[in-house]
């Protein structure tokens, strides 16, 4: 097939694939719509130790796995739960969290994922809050100049998280146009015996047609 066959084939069927895409977008748009929208709220903390040399920032790369092994655990949850005075379970708060250890940049990123921004800004910062009180009951059992600090990198700041209404609703238009793309295929494909133009003889033959007759 040509590229004049193609333009043939999308203006005799192309309308298939941009309904489909139409109609999918619509759909995925009204769905994002009615989800409830989930917000996320980051606490950075950040682990600064009293010196730079190599032993102490070598051994502040070995804890920041510890630090997060603390925070991520139940008690530490309960004690957010008791502060805010929350309506929820340890496990519940601890699904709705997610901690990420950056040694490189010596910082402890606390996630938040609700309904409630708020919510979750306040958690976020209690949880990073408790890092930075376990520091410094640490800090106090050992000399100034081997102590670690921990310190909340301004307020958290939520953001939505999902749904993400552009490009759910522009992804929906992709696989409806993809899908009219297979209908407008198999379509051609079972009608590709029946032949209806002189260049589909010539196509089939493989031999010019000299006449043709008139209706």
């Amino acid at each position: 097939m040509n590229l004049i066959d193609y333009g043939r084939i999308l203006l005799r069927r192309g309308w298939i694939m941009i309904l489909l895409a139409i109609l999918t977008a619509a759909s995925a748009y009204l769905i994002s719509r009615q989800q409830t929208p989930v917000y996320r709220s980051t606490q950075l903390v950040l682990i600064q130790p009293a010196r730079t040399d190599l032993g102490l920032t070598e051994a502040l790369i070995r804890l920041m796995q510890s630090y997060r092994v603390y925070l991520s655990s139940t008690d530490r949850a309960q004690q957010v739960i008791d502060s805010l005075d929350l309506d929820m379970t340890p496990g519940d708060l601890l699904g709705a969290a997610t901690f990420t250890a950056d040694s490189n940049r010596f910082t402890m990123q606390i996630d938040i994922d609700l309904p409630d921004g708020d919510m979750a800004n306040d958690i976020a910062y209690e949880w990073g809050s408790l890092l930075v009180q376990y520091r410094n009951r640490e800090n106090q059992t050992v000399q100034q100049s081997d102590r670690i600090t921990a310190l909340l990198v301004d307020r958290p700041q939520y953001g939505l998280l999902r749904p993400n209404v552009p490009i759910n609703t522009a992804a929906g238009g992709l696989i409806g146009f993809g899908l009219g793309a297979v209908i407008v295929f198999v379509l051609e494909y079972l009608e590709s015996a029946i032949v209806r133009r002189r260049d589909d003889i010539e196509r089939s033959l493989g031999l010019p047609v000299l006449s043709t007759i008139p209706e």
